[in-house]
């Protein structure tokens, strides 16, 4: 060796000194001639990675030139410790020839054994020109580049095949790093793709290529040198260089840009094979460029360009083949598919044929397996469900009749019991009388009686394990002990029975039998609630109309009042004032509860409200119905067992066992008839134990049997002391004599008569208004409040003086516009007048126009300001009864809108059928867009997708709005209602999904992966269901319709509108903006290699992020989340009480 070498360490680096070194494969250089600059502690350092690979092309290089021979292993140590040595002077050799070097003076680049180490060491070169491309694109398109190692390494990692290098070295003589693009070339040239248009293919003049200097390296296809022995900082960013010697076409795998006349290396994924010129249309083949005019001597050249796919299509590796480098091209075998751009083919799925030079395989059969999968699965929940709950009702039915059975056989054998004990009493009694000295024989038989006595009550105490006898608790304490639906059933059927034979003891329910019953102590176990109401008057607000006036009188417990009138009288308004529920209106005078002047929303939860309309859920039987209310308004400490029992008691009292399992039905499907579902409807209040009960027109639409039915049931209510309150329409006599108390309203909400139901013929007759013969006395007193029967000219009585002289009879205080005709019915009267009867009628004045639109406005908010009051009103709970809370009522609604949704099994497949449809016509119409990352058919799939789930949502809240009011008025939580009916909805937020990408997504086959598009869509699925539920809550149906669909078409329009101002921050706030950009990106980010220029343009102008996949799926839930928050709280504001 004629050198010496001093090597220093340092952290990072290795720095090395060199004397008397002339490099290895090299003529000696000359100071003069030099490149290298004096030799400086940064100038000798080199990285770590660099060195590695110089020493591994070293091994390959040295050959060792003494024989080999066996030796020792400790001379085998000291050999190898000194090839060691010699391949890191080597390395060190290597360092120092990359910084000294130009790679300008190669003169052995012919040499098979020398070349492999200077492509490495153009490679080197390379690698730094690409890591100085990728801090230029980085700086730049951060947006577009997420992990910037991962993707630069698919574009620019060369480092399985040199080939292409090493013919480029020795198509240049080893002038490589004056071919190569400095810092400043590559930045001058990513700078002009931005910004030029899509049809430009030419750069800005330079210093190289302008309009006074043009040479043939500044032609597509072409490069130049910087000339012999000059020096060129590849990582120089703000010159560009002089580049005008030596110029030729530009080597394989590398492309010259149409005005730069440097070379940037092609990524992998193109073809940049040298071109070929087409005789008959000019163009060097397969490049879009022509030979410049007036030059014969210049022949075409390389690659020229590479930008997005629109503009540089010529370089991407064909659809069909892959490309393992930028020089080979590779058709794609059996058994594999290559899509455009790619670098090794990709094998087919199984049970998918794929044909030479496939670009896509065919899936559509896995598609077709998971929509037979999905069906099977979705089938066997349905059946099963289904059958589950038929199985279910079925097993409840059978131990329900069994335990009937068993109860009546006890039962039958109990009053033969009595019987043979009153018989064996009347012996005894007789014989006592007639053998008195005989004690003997009077003692024998009262042992008699007290063993029969003693026999009957034990047979009862085993046919009624669970009755309520003398020791209350103790029975109560077996009620909450029984868990079998056969024990908790012979419970409810001994007490039914036991409440039977009481009955047949009281034989008049109605008249003799109410005394008895009204005394017997454990009948009577619910709180009482006596309503007074004095000097009552409702004024509809804006317009001054009096719906009731100055209406007196009291609802007393344990009595059923019946409220009568004409048409117009104010009985619903009536009604509704003593329920607490009148809006728009002012309410005067005075409502005591027990005496007291109390809210009747204290006592919220022991007062029934019955409305006229049937408002039940008509996909429930029965039993479900009254079953669920049951649990939820029912105390929640009560057992299970005295629940059952309530329910089966209603279930009897209303007539309604033979259609306990059958479905109420609805308007599209028959259930069953009108007078059943009428006594469903008041049964859904009966069966929650109220103190105080109000019904309006129960027995509408009732036949005279079905009316007779309800009454009774609610005469055994009032029994129990509960205070029934019913507006009644037209009864029949033998109904009307059923009734305790009568309220007869005149039109205007006047009272005509209050008191007895039996003595108001005794009443109206004093004034000489008698009942005609064969004439019910309602119809005959209504017709005569409604003007059309005209009272006896004997009498005097004109039918609109009804009220006033009911006030003048009881002493009530006259308004005053209705003073002077009272002081006539005085005069008339013989009378002397009253102080203040002659005071003038209160008359309206006449309004404007515009006056009367203000005062129907100010009506109007008045009106939904006192429903929204309303709904926020929280009384002071004084009914001391403490029902289901909100978590065991959420149990309870998860289990009814389960049931009602698998009942429901039709509609669901119906929308699941819609969604494969949907998914397959757009998977055919959607072709692919590698350009646009197939963002036209994720924009079909928003719309779709939005359109179909928002409808099928809509059903979720609109269809039992109206059951909703009613519970939540009730004092059902609304919030429990919600969360069951969201969480039922997450299983088709879950599953709709799957069935549109099951024939979407196989027929589109995109790069992006199925979980990709599924998560996208899952949380899709989601948002759009909150803007439905918050839809269906602000809107009727048929507008909540139509917004569901005009929202997704018109938000996606203003999402993909690309623009700036004012549309792209209103594009911040259409949920298909960030949907779409999630589909876009997760698409964009299967692209990479040559695509990466594509990928950027593309998302550049889509003002899309790569980093931002998950902000998209944060924002698009939380977009759900809201509008699950806005429906809630518009059904908490906005809900009809």
């Amino acid at each position: 060796m004629n050198s010496t070498w001093k090597l220093k360490p340092t952290r990072e680096r290795v720095q090395i000194q060199r004397t008397n070194l002339l490099p290895p494969l090299q003529k000696p250089i000359s100071p003069e001639t030099s490149s290298c600059n004096p030799i400086s502690p940064k100038s000798r350092t080199i990285p770590y990675a660099f060195a590695l690979r110089c020493f591994l092309i070293s091994r390959l290089v040295l050959r060792p030139t003494t024989p080999r021979r066996k030796m020792s292993s400790e001379k085998l140590r000291i050999v190898e410790s000194v090839s060691v040595f010699l391949v890191g002077v080597l390395v060190l050799s290597c360092a120092r020839f990359v910084q000294c070097q130009d790679l300008s003076d190669y003169s052995q680049v012919d040499n098979p054994a020398v070349l492999p180490l200077i492509t490495q060491l153009v490679y080197a070169r390379i690698s730094n020109v690409t890591t100085n491309l990728q801090y230029e694109i980085n700086n730049r398109s951060s947006f577009c580049i997420k992990n910037p190692s991962d993707d630069w390494n698919r574009a620019f990692n060369y480092s399985s095949n040199l080939d292409f290098l090493s013919s480029c070295i020795q198509q240049t003589k080893g002038d490589m790093a004056g071919r190569l693009c400095t810092a400043a070339e590559l930045k001058f040239y990513f700078n002009s793709l931005f910004q030029t248009s899509v049809s430009s293919n030419y750069l800005k003049p330079n210093k190289n290529c302008n309009l006074t200097t043009w040479i043939s390296g500044c032609e597509p296809g072409w490069a130049c040198s910087v000339g012999a022995n000059q020096p060129v900082d590849l990582k120089n960013a703000q010159e560009i260089p002089a580049r005008t010697d030596n110029c030729q076409a530009c080597c394989e795998g590398f492309f010259c840009p149409h005005g730069l006349t440097c070379m940037i290396p092609c990524p992998l994924g193109a073809y940049c094979p040298l071109a070929t010129l087409n005789t008959s249309t000019g163009i060097c083949d397969p490049y879009t460029y022509q030979l410049p005019p007036g030059r014969p001597n210049h022949t075409c050249g390389g690659a020229n360009i590479w930008a997005d796919v629109g503009r540089s299509r010529e370089i991407f590796c064909s659809s069909g083949s892959f490309c393992p480098t930028t020089v080979e091209e590779v058709t794609c075998g059996s058994g594999h598919y290559c899509r455009l751009g790619s670098t090794s083919e990709q094998p087919c799925f199984k049970l998918v044929s794929c044909d030479p030079n496939t670009v896509s395989q065919n899936i559509r059969a896995y598609g077709i397996m998971l929509i037979a999968a999905l069906s099977t699965f979705l089938l066997i929940i349905y059946n099963c469900s289904g059958q589950l709950l038929t199985t279910r009702a079925r097993r409840l039915a059978k131990s329900r009749g069994s335990s009937c059975k068993k109860c009546k056989r006890d039962c039958h054998s109990t009053s033969e019991m009595e019987s043979c004990k009153r018989c064996c009493k009347e012996a005894c009694e007789w014989f006592a009388i007639s053998f008195i000295t005989d004690i003997f024989q009077e003692n024998r038989c009262r042992a008699t009686m007290d063993e029969i006595e003693e026999d009957s009550s034990h047979n009862l105490e085993d046919s009624n394990p669970g009755s309520v006898g003398k020791n209350k608790k103790g029975n109560i304490k077996k009620a909450k002990h029984m868990h079998t639906h056969t024990q908790i059933f012979k419970y409810a059927y001994s007490q039914l029975e036991k409440e039977r034979a009481q009955e047949q003891k009281n034989k008049d329910l109605s008249f003799s039998g109410v005394i008895s019953m009204a005394t017997i102590s454990e009948i009577r176990k619910r709180p009482l609630i006596e309503v007074s109401f004095m000097d009552l008057t409702l004024t509809l607000k804006g317009k001054k109309k009096h719906l009731l006036r100055c209406v007196t009188g009291k609802l007393r417990p344990g009595r059923i009042a019946a409220v009568m009138g004409p048409s117009g009288a104010g009985k619903t308004s009536f009604l509704s004032a003593l329920a607490g529920k009148a809006v728009g209106c002012s309410t005067t005078g005075v409502i005591l509860i027990n005496g007291k002047r109390e809210s009747i929303h204290s006592y919220k939860k022991i007062t029934g409200f019955v409305p006229q309309d049937d408002i039940v859920h008509g996909n429930l039987t029965v039993e479900e119905n009254l079953w669920f209310s049951a649990k939820c308004r029912l105390p929640a400490k009560m057992p299970k067992a005295d629940k059952v029992l309530v329910v089966e008691r209603v279930i009897e009292s209303l007539g309604l066992q033979s259609v306990r399992d059958s479905l109420v039905g609805t308007v599209e499907k028959r259930g069953i008839s009108g007078g059943q579902r009428k006594r469903v409807n008041v049964g859904l209040e009966m069966v929650m134990e109220p103190s105080l009960l109000i019904l309006d027109e129960p027995t509408s639409g009732l036949d005279s049997a079905s009316s007779q039915l309800l009454l009774r049931a609610l005469r055994h209510e009032a029994l129990e002391g509960v205070n029934i309150c019913m507006v009644v329409h037209q009864p029949s006599y033998s109904l009307f004599k059923m009734f305790d108390d009568l309220i007869l309203l005149a039109k205007g909400g006047l009272i005509v008569y209050y008191g007895p139901a039996k003595k108001v013929e005794e009443y109206f007759a004093g004034m000489g208004i008698n009942v005609p013969e064969r004439v019910n006395p309602p119809d005959h007193f209504i017709d005569i409040l409604e003007g059309i029967v005209t009272p006896s000219t004997s009498s005097g009585v004109n039918y609109k003086e009804l009220p006033i002289r009911w006030m003048i009879n009881n002493g009530y205080p006259i308004p005053p516009d209705m003073k002077e005709d009272a002081g006539a019915i005085l005069s008339s009267g013989g009378a002397g007048i009253v102080v203040g009867l002659n005071a003038p009628r209160v008359g309206t004045e006449e309004q404007s126009f515009a006056g009367e639109i203000w005062q129907d406005v100010r009506s109007n908010v008045e009106r939904q300001r006192d429903k929204i009051r309303l709904n926020f009103l929280r009384s002071k709970d004084l009914s001391h009864r403490k029902t289901a809370g909100v978590i065991l009522q959420y149990r309870y609604f998860l289990g009814r809108v389960g049931k009602q949704r698998l009942r429901d099994a039709r509609i669901q497949a119906v929308d699941y059928l819609i969604l494969l449809l949907a998914g397959a016509c757009l998977g055919t119409l959607a072709t692919g867009g590698d350009e646009s990352f197939g963002a036209a058919g994720y924009t079909y799939t928003i719309i779709a997708v939005s359109l179909l789930c928002k409808i099928s949502a809509l059903r979720s809240l609109s269809l039992d709005k109206l059951q909703h009011w009613r519970e939540s008025s009730s004092g059902m939580s609304s919030l429990a209602y919600f969360l069951a009916k969201d969480t039922i909805d997450h299983f088709n937020t879950v599953i709709k999904p799957v069935v549109y990408l099951s024939t979407f997504y196989f027929f589109t086959n995109p790069r992006s992966s199925f979980a990709d598009n599924y998560t996208v869509l899952l949380c899709l699925v989601y948002c759009v269901t909150g803007i439905a539920y918050a839809l269906a809550i602000f809107f009727e149906a048929g507008a909540a319709q139509l917004w569901s669909v005009l929202l997704p078409v018109i938000l996606t329009l203003i999402a993909t509108r690309n623009g700036g101002g004012i549309s792209s921050i209103i594009s911040n706030f259409c949920y298909p903006k960030w949907a779409l950009e999630a589909f876009v990106i997760a698409n964009a980010e299967r692209y990479y290699g040559v695509w990466l220029i594509t990928r950027c343009g593309a998302l550049f102008k889509s003002g899309y992020n790569l980093n931002n996949w998950g902000t998209c799926i944060f924002i698009l839930i939380f977009i759900g989340i809201l509008g699950r928050a806005i429906a809630f709280f518009g059904m908490l504001i906005f809900q009809k009480k």
